[in-house]
Protein backbone atom coordinates (compact mmCIF):
# COMPACT_ATOMS: atom_id res chain seq x y z
CA UNK A 1 0.00 0.00 0.00
CA UNK A 2 1.26 3.46 -0.69
CA UNK A 3 1.69 5.63 2.29
CA UNK A 4 1.54 8.87 3.08
CA UNK A 5 4.28 11.35 2.76
CA UNK A 6 5.05 13.70 5.53
CA UNK A 7 7.33 16.75 5.20
CA UNK A 8 10.21 17.10 7.72
CA UNK A 9 9.52 19.88 10.35
CA UNK A 10 11.60 22.42 11.78
CA UNK A 11 12.41 23.14 15.11
CA UNK A 12 9.84 26.42 15.08
CA UNK A 13 7.34 28.06 12.42
CA UNK A 14 8.42 30.39 9.80
CA UNK A 15 6.30 33.52 11.94
CA UNK A 16 6.92 36.59 14.06
CA UNK A 17 9.18 34.28 16.36
CA UNK A 18 11.97 35.08 14.13
CA UNK A 19 11.98 38.83 14.04
CA UNK A 20 14.73 39.36 16.88
CA UNK A 21 17.07 36.93 15.11
CA UNK A 22 16.18 38.57 11.94
CA UNK A 23 16.57 41.76 13.02
CA UNK A 24 20.15 41.26 14.73
CA UNK A 25 21.01 39.76 10.85
CA UNK A 26 19.43 42.95 8.42
CA UNK A 27 21.74 45.09 11.33
CA UNK A 28 24.78 43.42 10.95
CA UNK A 29 24.08 43.53 7.31
CA UNK A 30 23.74 47.90 7.22
CA UNK A 31 26.13 48.60 9.65
CA UNK A 32 28.65 46.46 7.28
CA UNK A 33 27.78 48.66 4.40
CA UNK A 34 24.87 47.32 2.46
CA UNK A 35 22.16 49.46 1.44
CA UNK A 36 19.90 46.74 1.32
CA UNK A 37 19.63 43.45 3.03
CA UNK A 38 16.49 40.79 2.32
CA UNK A 39 16.17 37.45 3.69
CA UNK A 40 13.76 34.84 2.23
CA UNK A 41 12.91 31.87 4.46
CA UNK A 42 10.66 28.51 3.23
CA UNK A 43 9.57 25.17 4.56
CA UNK A 44 8.19 23.44 1.57
CA UNK A 45 6.87 20.32 0.22
CA UNK A 46 6.37 19.23 -3.30
CA UNK A 47 4.90 16.07 -4.64
CA UNK A 48 4.78 14.96 -8.11
CA UNK A 49 3.46 11.78 -9.66
CA UNK A 50 3.14 10.46 -13.15
CA UNK A 51 0.49 7.44 -14.61
CA UNK A 52 1.21 5.72 -17.76
CA UNK A 53 -1.34 3.39 -18.88
CA UNK A 54 -3.04 1.49 -16.18
CA UNK A 55 0.12 2.28 -13.55
CA UNK A 56 2.10 4.83 -11.59
CA UNK A 57 5.37 4.74 -12.77
CA UNK A 58 6.89 7.26 -10.99
CA UNK A 59 6.21 9.25 -7.81
CA UNK A 60 8.56 12.19 -6.76
CA UNK A 61 7.94 13.75 -3.39
CA UNK A 62 10.62 16.53 -2.39
CA UNK A 63 11.09 18.56 0.80
CA UNK A 64 13.28 21.97 1.35
CA UNK A 65 14.10 23.84 4.04
CA UNK A 66 16.20 27.05 3.71
CA UNK A 67 17.05 30.79 3.44
CA UNK A 68 18.17 32.67 0.32
CA UNK A 69 19.94 36.09 1.52
CA UNK A 70 20.65 39.13 -0.51
CA UNK A 71 22.78 41.93 -0.30
CA UNK A 72 22.29 45.93 -2.15
CA UNK A 73 25.01 47.65 -2.69
CA UNK A 74 23.93 50.37 -5.21
CA UNK A 75 22.77 48.80 -8.30
CA UNK A 76 25.04 45.57 -7.87
CA UNK A 77 23.56 42.38 -5.32
CA UNK A 78 25.30 39.52 -3.78
CA UNK A 79 22.93 36.49 -2.95
CA UNK A 80 24.05 33.03 -0.98
CA UNK A 81 21.29 30.33 0.21
CA UNK A 82 21.53 27.93 2.95
CA UNK A 83 19.73 24.92 4.31
CA UNK A 84 21.58 26.06 7.44
CA UNK A 85 19.16 28.18 9.54
CA UNK A 86 21.03 28.35 12.60
CA UNK A 87 22.73 31.26 14.24
CA UNK A 88 25.91 30.31 12.59
CA UNK A 89 24.45 29.06 9.00
CA UNK A 90 22.33 32.11 8.58
CA UNK A 91 25.43 34.50 9.43
CA UNK A 92 27.52 32.61 7.37
CA UNK A 93 25.37 33.20 4.43
CA UNK A 94 25.14 36.83 5.14
CA UNK A 95 28.91 37.06 5.52
CA UNK A 96 29.70 35.39 1.70
CA UNK A 97 26.71 37.84 0.43
CA UNK A 98 28.64 40.81 1.58
CA UNK A 99 32.20 39.80 0.66
CA UNK A 100 30.44 39.17 -2.54
CA UNK A 101 30.43 43.00 -2.72
CA UNK A 102 33.33 43.86 -1.24
CA UNK A 103 31.96 44.79 2.45
CA UNK A 104 33.03 42.65 5.64
CA UNK A 105 30.90 41.96 8.55
CA UNK A 106 33.82 42.68 11.02
CA UNK A 107 34.29 46.38 9.23
CA UNK A 108 31.26 47.37 10.81
CA UNK A 109 29.78 51.25 10.67
CA UNK A 110 26.60 53.06 11.24
CA UNK A 111 23.64 50.67 10.65
CA UNK A 112 20.57 52.87 10.40
CA UNK A 113 18.23 50.00 10.12
CA UNK A 114 14.91 51.01 12.55
CA UNK A 115 14.16 47.43 12.99
CA UNK A 116 10.86 45.41 11.38
CA UNK A 117 7.77 46.43 11.31
CA UNK A 118 4.95 44.26 12.62
CA UNK A 119 4.42 41.21 10.68
CA UNK A 120 2.16 41.36 7.45
CA UNK A 121 0.35 38.03 7.93
CA UNK A 122 -1.29 37.03 4.64
CA UNK A 123 -1.49 33.36 5.99
CA UNK A 124 -4.56 33.70 7.95
CA UNK A 125 -6.91 30.88 7.46
CA UNK A 126 -3.90 28.52 5.68
CA UNK A 127 -2.54 26.75 8.36
CA UNK A 128 -4.65 23.31 8.22
CA UNK A 129 -3.85 23.01 4.33
CA UNK A 130 -1.37 20.55 4.22
CA UNK A 131 -4.07 18.17 6.60
CA UNK A 132 -6.93 18.95 3.83
CA UNK A 133 -4.76 17.47 0.73
CA UNK A 134 -5.06 13.86 -0.96
CA UNK A 135 -3.24 11.07 0.21
CA UNK A 136 -1.10 9.31 -2.22
CA UNK A 137 -3.71 6.63 -2.28
CA UNK A 138 -6.33 8.99 -3.31
CA UNK A 139 -4.07 10.38 -5.63
CA UNK A 140 -3.10 7.49 -7.34
CA UNK A 141 -6.88 6.77 -7.90
CA UNK A 142 -8.01 9.43 -9.43
CA UNK A 143 -4.83 9.86 -11.70
CA UNK A 144 -5.28 5.98 -12.83
CA UNK A 145 -9.05 6.46 -13.28
CA UNK A 146 -8.31 9.43 -15.71
CA UNK A 147 -6.44 7.51 -17.58
CA UNK A 148 -8.52 4.34 -18.02
CA UNK A 149 -11.33 7.07 -19.02
CA UNK A 150 -8.65 8.02 -22.11
CA UNK A 151 -8.74 4.53 -22.94
CA UNK A 152 -12.70 3.89 -22.40
CA UNK A 153 -13.54 6.91 -24.80
CA UNK A 154 -10.27 7.01 -27.42
CA UNK A 155 -9.66 4.85 -30.35
CA UNK A 156 -5.70 4.14 -31.82
CA UNK A 157 -4.38 5.32 -28.49
CA UNK A 158 -0.23 4.60 -28.49
CA UNK A 159 0.17 6.15 -25.39
CA UNK A 160 -1.98 7.60 -22.37
CA UNK A 161 -0.39 9.35 -19.13
CA UNK A 162 -1.74 11.35 -16.60
CA UNK A 163 0.20 13.72 -14.15
CA UNK A 164 -0.70 15.23 -10.81
CA UNK A 165 1.79 17.65 -8.92
CA UNK A 166 1.33 19.86 -6.00
CA UNK A 167 3.69 22.29 -3.95
CA UNK A 168 2.71 23.61 -0.47
CA UNK A 169 5.30 26.37 0.91
CA UNK A 170 5.24 28.27 3.76
CA UNK A 171 7.70 31.50 3.29
CA UNK A 172 8.59 34.36 5.57
CA UNK A 173 10.51 37.63 3.67
CA UNK A 174 12.39 40.43 5.91
CA UNK A 175 14.29 43.59 4.85
CA UNK A 176 16.29 46.01 5.60
CA UNK A 177 13.68 48.50 4.67
CA UNK A 178 11.43 47.09 7.59
CA UNK A 179 9.49 44.58 5.10
CA UNK A 180 8.24 41.65 7.11
CA UNK A 181 5.97 39.25 5.71
CA UNK A 182 4.58 35.74 5.95
CA UNK A 183 2.19 33.27 3.83
CA UNK A 184 1.36 30.13 3.15
CA UNK A 185 0.64 29.21 -0.52
CA UNK A 186 -1.23 25.93 -2.30
CA UNK A 187 -0.71 25.50 -6.01
CA UNK A 188 -1.74 21.90 -7.70
CA UNK A 189 -2.17 20.82 -11.12
CA UNK A 190 -4.19 17.66 -13.19
CA UNK A 191 -3.09 16.73 -16.46
CA UNK A 192 -4.22 13.94 -19.16
CA UNK A 193 -2.29 13.48 -22.59
CA UNK A 194 -2.66 11.09 -25.12
CA UNK A 195 -0.55 10.29 -28.53
CA UNK A 196 -2.87 8.47 -31.12
CA UNK A 197 -1.63 6.26 -34.13
CA UNK A 198 -2.77 4.48 -37.02
CA UNK A 199 -0.65 3.85 -39.79
CA UNK A 200 0.95 6.83 -41.43
CA UNK A 201 -1.57 9.02 -39.16
CA UNK A 202 -0.60 10.37 -35.58
CA UNK A 203 -1.85 13.26 -33.18
CA UNK A 204 -0.91 14.38 -29.97
CA UNK A 205 -3.04 16.01 -27.54
CA UNK A 206 -2.84 17.03 -23.93
CA UNK A 207 -4.84 18.94 -21.34
CA UNK A 208 -3.24 20.93 -17.81
CA UNK A 209 -6.10 22.56 -15.20
CA UNK A 210 -4.51 24.25 -12.54
CA UNK A 211 -5.33 26.16 -8.90
CA UNK A 212 -4.13 27.74 -6.44
CA UNK A 213 -5.23 27.55 -2.63
CA UNK A 214 -7.94 24.66 -3.03
CA UNK A 215 -7.04 21.81 -1.20
CA UNK A 216 -9.98 19.77 -2.53
CA UNK A 217 -8.87 20.62 -6.35
CA UNK A 218 -8.44 17.12 -7.01
CA UNK A 219 -11.56 15.57 -5.60
CA UNK A 220 -13.42 18.16 -7.47
CA UNK A 221 -11.76 17.77 -10.85
CA UNK A 222 -14.51 16.66 -13.26
CA UNK A 223 -11.92 13.61 -15.44
CA UNK A 224 -14.46 12.19 -17.22
CA UNK A 225 -14.60 15.57 -19.67
CA UNK A 226 -11.41 15.70 -19.24
CA UNK A 227 -10.55 12.87 -20.97
CA UNK A 228 -14.02 13.28 -23.34
CA UNK A 229 -11.89 16.59 -24.45
CA UNK A 230 -8.91 15.03 -24.70
CA UNK A 231 -10.09 12.23 -26.53
CA UNK A 232 -12.63 14.08 -29.08
CA UNK A 233 -9.23 16.47 -30.13
CA UNK A 234 -7.01 13.27 -30.94
CA UNK A 235 -9.49 11.65 -33.04
CA UNK A 236 -10.30 14.54 -35.07
CA UNK A 237 -6.46 15.64 -35.42
CA UNK A 238 -5.47 12.38 -36.13
CA UNK A 239 -6.83 12.00 -39.99
CA UNK A 240 -6.57 15.89 -40.32
CA UNK A 241 -4.47 16.85 -43.38
CA UNK A 242 -1.48 18.91 -43.03
CA UNK A 243 -1.97 23.15 -43.69
CA UNK A 244 -0.30 24.49 -46.13
CA UNK A 245 2.27 27.17 -45.66
CA UNK A 246 1.56 31.03 -46.06
CA UNK A 247 0.74 34.54 -44.96
CA UNK A 248 -2.85 34.19 -43.48
CA UNK A 249 -4.94 35.86 -40.85
CA UNK A 250 -5.86 33.91 -37.71
CA UNK A 251 -8.05 33.33 -34.97
CA UNK A 252 -6.17 32.19 -31.25
CA UNK A 253 -8.92 30.35 -29.16
CA UNK A 254 -9.65 31.76 -25.20
CA UNK A 255 -7.56 30.45 -22.52
CA UNK A 256 -4.05 28.89 -23.31
CA UNK A 257 -4.17 30.66 -26.47
CA UNK A 258 -2.48 33.06 -24.10
CA UNK A 259 0.72 31.59 -23.98
CA UNK A 260 2.07 33.54 -27.48
CA UNK A 261 1.13 37.24 -25.84
CA UNK A 262 3.15 35.02 -22.16
CA UNK A 263 6.29 34.22 -24.33
CA UNK A 264 6.20 36.55 -27.22
CA UNK A 265 5.68 39.76 -25.03
CA UNK A 266 5.03 39.31 -21.69
CA UNK A 267 8.68 38.32 -21.20
CA UNK A 268 9.89 41.71 -22.90
CA UNK A 269 7.52 43.77 -20.31
CA UNK A 270 9.57 42.34 -17.40
CA UNK A 271 12.55 44.96 -15.95
CA UNK A 272 14.47 42.08 -16.27
CA UNK A 273 14.76 42.22 -20.08
CA UNK A 274 15.54 46.43 -19.40
CA UNK A 275 18.35 45.42 -17.52
CA UNK A 276 19.98 42.43 -20.02
CA UNK A 277 18.58 45.39 -23.47
CA UNK A 278 17.04 42.94 -25.02
CA UNK A 279 13.56 44.11 -24.81
CA UNK A 280 12.51 46.79 -27.87
CA UNK A 281 10.39 48.46 -25.83
CA UNK A 282 12.39 49.69 -23.00
CA UNK A 283 11.73 53.45 -23.77
CA UNK A 284 8.06 53.14 -25.13
CA UNK A 285 6.03 53.87 -21.63
CA UNK A 286 3.67 55.70 -23.18
CA UNK A 287 4.05 54.73 -26.77
CA UNK A 288 1.52 52.65 -29.20
CA UNK A 289 2.85 49.37 -29.27
CA UNK A 290 -0.12 46.95 -29.84
CA UNK A 291 -3.38 47.75 -31.79
CA UNK A 292 -6.21 49.88 -30.14
CA UNK A 293 -8.12 46.59 -29.48
CA UNK A 294 -5.42 45.58 -27.21
CA UNK A 295 -5.10 45.97 -23.22
CA UNK A 296 -3.09 43.42 -21.07
CA UNK A 297 -3.31 43.05 -17.70
CA UNK A 298 -0.83 41.36 -14.96
CA UNK A 299 -1.79 40.71 -11.73
CA UNK A 300 -2.07 37.91 -8.71
CA UNK A 301 -5.40 38.43 -7.31
CA UNK A 302 -7.74 36.19 -9.36
CA UNK A 303 -9.24 33.63 -6.84
CA UNK A 304 -7.97 30.26 -7.61
CA UNK A 305 -6.05 31.38 -10.60
CA UNK A 306 -2.65 29.05 -10.64
CA UNK A 307 -0.72 32.23 -10.84
CA UNK A 308 -2.02 33.75 -8.09
CA UNK A 309 -0.11 34.93 -4.96
CA UNK A 310 -1.28 36.77 -1.72
CA UNK A 311 2.21 38.30 -1.66
CA UNK A 312 5.71 38.05 -4.01
CA UNK A 313 8.52 36.34 -2.78
CA UNK A 314 9.92 39.91 -1.75
CA UNK A 315 7.31 40.10 0.74
CA UNK A 316 4.89 42.95 -1.00
CA UNK A 317 1.21 42.24 -1.35
CA UNK A 318 0.28 41.39 -5.22
CA UNK A 319 -1.89 44.18 -6.78
CA UNK A 320 -3.36 44.60 -10.47
CA UNK A 321 -0.84 45.64 -12.98
CA UNK A 322 -2.13 47.22 -16.35
CA UNK A 323 0.81 46.56 -18.52
CA UNK A 324 -0.75 47.85 -22.18
CA UNK A 325 -4.25 49.80 -22.59
CA UNK A 326 -5.82 50.12 -25.76
CA UNK A 327 -2.64 49.61 -27.55
CA UNK A 328 0.15 52.11 -25.26
CA UNK A 329 2.30 50.72 -23.05
CA UNK A 330 1.55 51.60 -19.62
CA UNK A 331 3.81 50.03 -16.70
CA UNK A 332 6.63 47.19 -16.75
CA UNK A 333 6.51 43.91 -14.37
CA UNK A 334 9.11 44.91 -11.42
CA UNK A 335 10.95 43.65 -8.80
CA UNK A 336 12.87 45.29 -6.39
CA UNK A 337 16.23 44.58 -8.50
CA UNK A 338 14.25 45.84 -11.38
CA UNK A 339 13.15 49.15 -9.46
CA UNK A 340 16.50 49.99 -8.43
CA UNK A 341 18.22 49.37 -11.50
CA UNK A 342 15.77 50.58 -14.04
CA UNK A 343 13.61 52.92 -11.84
CA UNK A 344 10.60 51.18 -12.74
CA UNK A 345 8.22 50.83 -9.69
CA UNK A 346 7.78 47.60 -8.12
CA UNK A 347 4.41 46.08 -8.94
CA UNK A 348 4.58 42.66 -6.52
CA UNK A 349 6.28 40.65 -9.13
CA UNK A 350 9.35 39.59 -7.44
CA UNK A 351 9.58 35.62 -7.51
CA UNK A 352 11.49 32.67 -7.46
CA UNK A 353 10.64 29.12 -7.61
CA UNK A 354 12.76 28.74 -4.15
CA UNK A 355 15.40 29.84 -1.70
CA UNK A 356 18.26 29.03 -3.73
CA UNK A 357 17.03 31.66 -6.46
CA UNK A 358 17.22 35.27 -6.06
CA UNK A 359 13.77 36.60 -6.82
CA UNK A 360 13.45 38.21 -10.18
CA UNK A 361 10.56 40.29 -12.00
CA UNK A 362 8.56 37.43 -13.63
CA UNK A 363 4.29 37.01 -14.16
CA UNK A 364 1.84 36.04 -12.74
CA UNK A 365 -1.81 35.91 -14.07
CA UNK A 366 -1.23 37.78 -17.51
CA UNK A 367 -3.51 37.92 -20.16
CA UNK A 368 -5.16 39.96 -22.70
CA UNK A 369 -8.15 41.79 -21.74
CA UNK A 370 -11.88 41.07 -23.17
CA UNK A 371 -12.96 42.98 -25.75
CA UNK A 372 -16.66 43.66 -27.49
CA UNK A 373 -16.82 40.80 -29.99
CA UNK A 374 -18.34 37.51 -30.57
CA UNK A 375 -15.86 34.41 -31.29
CA UNK A 376 -18.13 34.28 -33.96
CA UNK A 377 -18.05 37.81 -35.24
CA UNK A 378 -14.29 36.62 -35.35
CA UNK A 379 -14.20 33.90 -37.22
CA UNK A 380 -16.97 35.37 -39.44
CA UNK A 381 -14.24 38.41 -40.59
CA UNK A 382 -12.33 35.79 -41.90
CA UNK A 383 -12.31 34.82 -45.77
CA UNK A 384 -9.56 32.92 -45.67
CA UNK A 385 -7.03 31.93 -42.50
CA UNK A 386 -6.34 29.74 -39.90
CA UNK A 387 -8.72 28.58 -36.46
CA UNK A 388 -6.02 27.79 -33.61
CA UNK A 389 -8.10 25.97 -31.01
CA UNK A 390 -5.36 24.63 -29.20
CA UNK A 391 -1.70 25.61 -28.62
CA UNK A 392 1.30 23.12 -28.44
CA UNK A 393 4.88 23.72 -27.62
CA UNK A 394 7.20 26.83 -29.29
CA UNK A 395 10.75 28.88 -28.49
CA UNK A 396 10.65 32.48 -28.42
CA UNK A 397 14.04 34.23 -29.09
CA UNK A 398 15.61 36.82 -26.72
CA UNK A 399 14.02 39.68 -28.12
CA UNK A 400 10.35 38.40 -29.18
CA UNK A 401 10.80 36.43 -32.09
CA UNK A 402 8.36 33.36 -32.26
CA UNK A 403 7.44 29.71 -33.39
CA UNK A 404 4.52 27.69 -31.56
CA UNK A 405 2.83 24.75 -32.79
CA UNK A 406 -0.93 24.71 -33.46
CA UNK A 407 -2.06 21.59 -31.52
CA UNK A 408 -5.39 21.40 -33.02
CA UNK A 409 -6.03 24.07 -35.91
CA UNK A 410 -9.05 24.47 -38.25
CA UNK A 411 -9.67 25.94 -42.16
CA UNK A 412 -11.49 29.46 -42.00
CA UNK A 413 -13.53 29.31 -45.10
CA UNK A 414 -16.10 32.68 -46.42
CA UNK A 415 -16.28 32.92 -42.33
CA UNK A 416 -16.92 29.62 -41.30
CA UNK A 417 -14.81 26.52 -39.60
CA UNK A 418 -14.34 24.03 -41.97
CA UNK A 419 -11.59 20.71 -42.63
CA UNK A 420 -9.18 20.11 -39.44
CA UNK A 421 -5.50 20.73 -40.16
CA UNK A 422 -2.32 19.52 -38.45
CA UNK A 423 1.34 20.90 -38.65
CA UNK A 424 0.80 24.49 -38.24
CA UNK A 425 3.52 26.65 -36.81
CA UNK A 426 2.94 30.34 -36.18
CA UNK A 427 5.94 32.31 -36.75
CA UNK A 428 6.38 35.84 -35.57
CA UNK A 429 8.06 38.27 -33.82
CA UNK A 430 6.39 40.77 -30.79
CA UNK A 431 6.60 44.08 -31.81
CA UNK A 432 5.40 42.77 -35.42
CA UNK A 433 2.32 40.83 -33.83
CA UNK A 434 1.11 42.73 -31.57
CA UNK A 435 -0.67 46.03 -34.11
CA UNK A 436 -2.10 43.02 -35.85
CA UNK A 437 -4.21 42.29 -33.29
CA UNK A 438 -7.19 44.19 -34.24
CA UNK A 439 -10.58 42.07 -32.82
CA UNK A 440 -10.69 40.59 -29.32
CA UNK A 441 -13.48 39.25 -28.27
CA UNK A 442 -15.98 38.95 -24.72
CA UNK A 443 -15.13 35.19 -23.59
CA UNK A 444 -12.00 35.27 -21.42
CA UNK A 445 -10.59 32.49 -19.58
CA UNK A 446 -7.44 31.39 -17.95
CA UNK A 447 -5.14 28.75 -18.36
CA UNK A 448 -2.47 26.87 -15.64
CA UNK A 449 1.33 26.64 -16.52
CA UNK A 450 4.40 27.08 -15.42
CA UNK A 451 7.41 29.30 -17.13
CA UNK A 452 11.23 29.11 -16.27
CA UNK A 453 13.30 31.66 -16.44
CA UNK A 454 15.99 33.65 -14.50
CA UNK A 455 14.86 32.86 -10.92
CA UNK A 456 13.43 28.95 -11.81
CA UNK A 457 10.60 27.48 -12.38
CA UNK A 458 7.30 28.91 -11.21
CA UNK A 459 3.77 28.40 -11.35
CA UNK A 460 1.73 30.98 -13.42
CA UNK A 461 -1.24 31.69 -15.75
CA UNK A 462 -2.38 32.60 -19.13
CA UNK A 463 -5.31 34.13 -20.77
CA UNK A 464 -7.46 35.72 -23.44
CA UNK A 465 -10.15 35.90 -25.02
CA UNK A 466 -10.51 34.91 -28.80
CA UNK A 467 -8.39 37.44 -30.37
CA UNK A 468 -8.27 37.82 -34.56
CA UNK A 469 -4.68 38.68 -36.02
CA UNK A 470 -4.87 40.06 -39.17
CA UNK A 471 -1.95 38.09 -40.56
CA UNK A 472 0.67 35.75 -39.59
CA UNK A 473 3.45 33.56 -41.00
CA UNK A 474 1.99 30.22 -40.79
CA UNK A 475 4.90 27.20 -41.44
CA UNK A 476 3.14 23.82 -42.95
CA UNK A 477 3.60 21.79 -45.84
Amino acid sequence: MIQTLKSPKISESLDASWQRKLEQLLSLGCSAGADLVEIFMENSDHLGLLAEEDNVTSVNPSFAIGAGIRVFLGNRDGFVSTNDLSEIGLRNALDQALSMLGLNSSKLGVSGFEGLKSINDFSQGKSNWQNELPHLNEISESILRGTSLLDQYGKNLQVRRGSYSRSWQEVLVAASDGTFSRDIRLHQSTGLNVIASDGKYRSSIGRRNGTEGKPNDLREWDVDSHAQEVCTSAGIMLYADYVEAGQMPAVLANKFGGVIFHEACGHLLETTQIERGTTPFANSIGKLIANEAVTATDEGLTKGAFGSISMDDEGMQAKKTTLIKNGILKQFISDRAGEIRTGHSRTGSGRRQSHTFAAASRMRNTYINPGKYSPKELIESVENGLYCKSMGGGSVGPTGQFNFSVEEGYIIKNGKLTKPVKGATLIGEAKEIMPRISMCANDLELAAGFCGSISGNINVTVGQPHIKVDSITVGGR
